[in-house]
């Protein structure tokens, strides 16, 4: 088990949504402002970690015939628990997320880790690849949400900050509206992922020029 590989996999080299193109529905949906972004990954984070230590303690029980479908039913359990926590206690940001809460049950980043890690690997290294890929994936929605919403609404910490309202930043009358709108998360999630592969081509390149 080697921590710290696992770490700069779930954070960089292998960051589920900007890497390995996972879970791109809630980072073009719900990245509006930095109260989504962060709600939705500590969510996400709660899920993976809490799913893949029992699918790893389970792993050797389950048949590979049904495994998919066991899985599912995992991952539903602990979905409906923390659905039903943030109705309880953060009722705000259950609204805010809506639907998107219920979809992590499908959410490909939760079933890759469930299939492709969890299922090969013991409960303690399983715990660490949840609590880094997801750390990965909040990471990549918190910069989508700071720059769709300073671009588009003006603010930073959007839910959060100064009572909810976050700090009007730039002038009401010069933001770009269609940031918050579904094309502006196209274009922003294009971006970050560009600049993603860029800086991470860039090591290789300098391997290459030293040969």
């Amino acid at each position: 088990m080697n921590v710290k590989k696992q770490f700069f996999e779930g954070l960089i080299t292998q960051n589920p949504a900007l890497v390995q193109l996972l879970g791109m529905c809630p980072m073009l949906a719900i990245t509006t402002s930095m109260f989504n972004g962060i709600g939705m990954g500590v969510a996400v984070i709660v899920i993976l970690t809490c799913s893949n230590v029992v699918i790893s303690a389970l792993r050797k029980i389950i048949p590979g015939k049904v495994r998919i479908a066991c899985y599912i039913v995992v991952i539903a359990g602990f979905v409906t628990m923390v659905d039903l926590l943030l109705k309880a206690f953060i009722p705000a940001l259950s609204k805010s997320l809506g639907l998107f809460i219920p979809l992590i049950v499908v959410n490909c980043i939760i079933l890759g880790r469930a299939e492709g890690f969890a299922s090969k690997n013991g409960i303690g290294a399983s715990a660490l690849d949840g609590i880094f890929q997801g750390f990965g994936n909040m990471v990549a929605l918190t910069i989508m949400c700071i720059i769709r919403e300073f671009l588009g609404a003006g603010t930073f910490g959007g839910g959060l900050l100064n009572g909810g309202a976050g700090f009007q930043i730039l002038p009401e009358n010069v933001v770009a509206l269609g940031m918050i709108l579904p094309v502006g998360g196209f274009l922003t999630l294009g971006i970050v992922i560009a600049a993603v592969q860029y800086f991470m081509s860039k090591p290789k390149k300098s391997k290459e020029v030293a040969k």
